[in-house]
Order: C-alpha cells, then sequence, then structure tokens
C-alpha cells in the first residue's frame, strides 16, 4: 500500500513503477520520471532536492543521470543500480515508509515534484542508436507464411535453428501520441502485374510486438552469452511496428523489408525495468528442433508473461478491441536475440532497441495483424455493432495497444498505452 493514492487498476502500481521522460508547461526541459498511479515523480527536482541522499551505495558522481533528458546514462549503470533505486523509490511511496522525511513528509517536495500524468508531456525514453526487429512470433510467421507459401512451406528451414531479424530504422521510431501520415510508395495495383505503380499505399497494417532497451553493451568482438544476457536488459515498451504491405510486397526481395517499414515504429513512454517483469517470466513456445549451443539457455521460463490487447478507434467514433493475446507467444527469448545478435561479435550499447515481431495466437482474434486477421484482405473485420469493417488501416484510425501482468489485488505491472493515429498521404514534393 502507498501513502499516494494510487486507482485500483492502474497500470502504474507501487509494483511497477516504470521509467520515462517527462516535461510540463512549467518545466519544458525533458528529464527522468517514474510513474505511480496517476501521477509522475520528477526524478531531476527529486534528486536536486536531496531526494535520493537515503538511498546507500549509489554512486554521488552519478546524481545527474536524473537531469539528463534521457534514460541512456542512468540505463548504462547497470542491473544492480537500477534494482536498487527502483526498491528505494518503492520503500519512499510506502504507507509505512522508512523515509517519510523524504516525499511522504516533505510538502514543498510533494507539491514541486508529484505531477499528475495530465499536465505532462512524453518524450522518448532513450536516445536509440539502432534498432533491431526480430521475427519471433512463430504463430504469426506461419499464419503469413501459410497465406503466401501454403501450410507445407509456411515456416522457412532456418526459423526454428536462429532468431531471424533485420536492422530496422531507429531514426523513425516516435513515442506514444505522434501521428504518421500514411506513406508513398511502389505498388502491383493488381495480381499478375509486373510493373509498379506510385501512389499511396493502400494496405496500411498494424505489428503488435513488444520492445526491449538495451542498459549495458558489449566489446566489439566480444559475444554476450546466453545465460547472462539478462544482465543486459534495461527494460521493456509495447510497439506498434507500422507496415505498408502492398509496398512490402513489391519491395522485400531480395533483401527484406526496407521503405515498407521505416515510415515509423510507435513504442510506450513508459519502460518497464527488468526486475519488475522478472515475476511474470513464463515458458514461450516449444522448439521442434536441438539449438545450437550459444542459444540454449538454463532456464525454461525465458519470456515474459504480458496480456496484450489492441483496439481500433475509426473517424466515426467506433472503438473496438480486436486482437486479444499473450506476449508467450514467442519462439525465441530476449536472451537468445542478444545472445544471437552479438555472436559475430557485434557490440551493442546503451538505449540500442530490439523488438519481438509480431505476436499473434492461434485462434481468430489473437493476431497481432490485420494481414492474418483478413487473410490478406478477403475476410474484412467487422468494428463494433455498426457495420463498420477494416480489411486494413484507413485515414483517421487510432490504434490503441495495451499491456498489463498482474492483478488488481497484487498491483498492476502495465505499460500504459501506446497510441498512433494514421494521417493522409501529402503528396510528394516534385
Amino acid at each position: 500500500m502507498s501513502w499516494l493514492t494510487i486507482p485500483r487498476g492502474s497500470h502504474f502500481s507501487l509494483v511497477n513503477l516504470p521509467f520515462g521522460i517527462i516535461s510540463t508547461q512549467t518545466n519544458p526541459s525533458p528529464r527522468p520520471a517514474v510513474a505511480i498511479g496517476d501521477n509522475a515523480l520528477d526524478l531531476s527536482l527529486f534528486a536536486q532536492n536531496g531526494g535520493f541522499d537515503k538511498l546507500q551505495d549509489f554512486p554521488e558522481d552519478k546524481i545527474s543521470v536524473f537531469s539528463e533528458p534521457t534514460l541512456n546514462s542512468f540505463a548504462a549503470l547497470g542491473r544492480p543500480v537500477h534494482r536498487s533505486v527502483r526498491q528505494y523509490l518503492r520503500q519512499v511511496f510506502e504507507t509505512n515508509t522508512p523515509f517519510p522525511e523524504v516525499l511522504k513528509d516533505n510538502e514543498s517536495l510533494r507539491q514541486s515534484a508529484i505531477v499528475a500524468l495530465s499536465e505532462v508531456q512524453m518524450h522518448l525514453p532513450m536516445a536509440i542508436g539502432d534498432y533491431t526487429d526480430f521475427y519471433a512470433g512463430r504463430n504469426h510467421a506461419f499464419n503469413v507464411g501459410v497465406l503466401f507459401r501454403g501450410a507445407a512451406n509456411a515456416l522457412n528451414p532456418n526459423y526454428n535453428h536462429l532468431p531471424v531479424g533485420y536492422h530496422g530504422r531507429a531514426s523513425s521510431v516516435v513515442v506514444s501520441g505522434t501521428p504518421l501520415r500514411r506513406p508513398w510508395g511502389q505498388v502491383l495495383a493488381a495480381p499478375g502485374d509486373k510493373t509498379p505503380v506510385f501512389r499511396p499505399s493502400s494496405r496500411l497494417d498494424i505489428e503488435l510486438e513488444l520492445g526491449m532497451f538495451i542498459c549495458q553493451g558489449n566489446t566489439l568482438g566480444e559475444p554476450i552469452p546466453v545465460n547472462e544476457a539478462e544482465n543486459h536488459i534495461f527494460g521493456y515498451v509495447l510497439v506498434n511496428d507500422w507496415s505498408a504491405r502492398d509496398v512490402q510486397a513489391w519491395e522485400y526481395v531480395p533483401l527484406g523489408p526496407f521503405n515498407s517499414k521505416n515510415l515509423g515504429t510507435t513504442i510506450s513512454p513508459w519502460v518497464v525495468l527488468a526486475d519488475a517483469m522478472d515475476p511474470f517470466k513464463a515458458k514461450g513456445l516449444p522448439n521442434d528442433v536441438e539449438v545450437v549451443e550459444y542459444l540454449r539457455e538454463k532456464r525454461e521460463d525465458n519470456v515474459v508473461d504480458i496480456h496484450l490487447e489492441v483496439t481500433l478507434k475509426t473517424p466515426k467514433d467506433t472503438e473496438a478491441v480486436i486482437t486479444r493475446t499473450s506476449s508467450t507467444n514467442l519462439l525465441w527469448s530476449w536472451p537468445q536475440m542478444i545472445a544471437h545478435h552479438t555472436i559475430t561479435g557485434c557490440n551493442l550499447r546503451p538505449g540500442d532497441f530490439l523488438a519481438s515481431g509480431t505476436i499473434s495466437g492461434t485462434e481468430d482474434g489473437t493476431q497481432g495483424s490485420f494481414l492474418e486477421q483478413t487473410r490478406g484482405g478477403k475476410a474484412p473485420l467487422r468494428i463494433g455493432t455498426d457495420g463498420e469493417e477494416r480489411k486494413f488501416l484507413e485515414d483517421g484510425d487510432t490504434v490503441i495497444i495495451r499491456g498489463w501482468s498482474g492483478t488488481n489485488e497484487d498491483g498492476l505491472v502495465g505499460f500504459g498505452d501506446c497510441v498512433g493515429q494514421i494521417l493522409e498521404a501529402l503528396p510528394p514534393r516534385q
């Protein structure tokens, strides 16, 4: 229990305390904060006014990390420091806090450092150096493979042997609430066409994913062992990796997606720390093959169990949940993705961003993309009860992804909303 009111059902319970970057009208400078209930604790003000004085073993020369415009420097301090800071902040907010003088009984600091979430502007939590998008959702990979190659050849021969991935575009990763324009691209207008036309994408799609930030990297040439990879995980966010399917269909041979994927990737603004997700570890999908040694984990409960939902809101204000699924629908774990990413000696750095790939279940209503739900556009999805349908996204549509673990009784560990709206395409400048 906390002395600060936390509404029942809040994603930001006392057992969560996710980190993000905020600004306010009174102070437009981006700075770190933690979310608790309907409020945010401004960590810059908190630190400047002695808020961390009771935290033992925190390096005094590092206190400035709480005044920086990103979480990169804090993340780079490593998991033991993240754990210590989060546990301390939890103690500060507990009803029977051992440090009442820090905040509970410090009215001046409470008034200045605790800000309503409705009054903050959220920013990207990390400066993202590199972005890698994996393809770890086997159900999604199978569903899409069936659409294009049939069930017998749905999964490529390498799929069960290694975490397939590609290098994405870090510059177009945006924070929740950022609208995105429908992209233009080269597409084949009709089946059988061999010459493309240039027009706005008519098959714009979502991809329900989970994202992970790296805290501490590795030296170039030194791979990260799979059973040590957890130490390199800072925390998690929700992801919508928007995709132009018609652009992708024409461009992806032979090197994979390019313009079809770089229009934007939306992430939720609060980073749920790895420690907060540890109680929700579970087994992922079973693998049909014995993987090579560098991908073998000692831990069987190697993925996180998060309930995921996708809601679509149309310009007519029709709103409906179109997907409910679980993040356990992954074949590959985050440690395996890290181990594979670095096995060549590739160096990861604090703030590097990895995404899981689309997460889908096996039944209708559990798929993480319109491509799957509509069978490639052949079976329109009914939205709400007023007869609206969608094959793919239309201009003005808003997509809201939510995710959480835990219960109301024990406290939810949630991510808040990951929101994006599609705006009409702008004519290209000549």
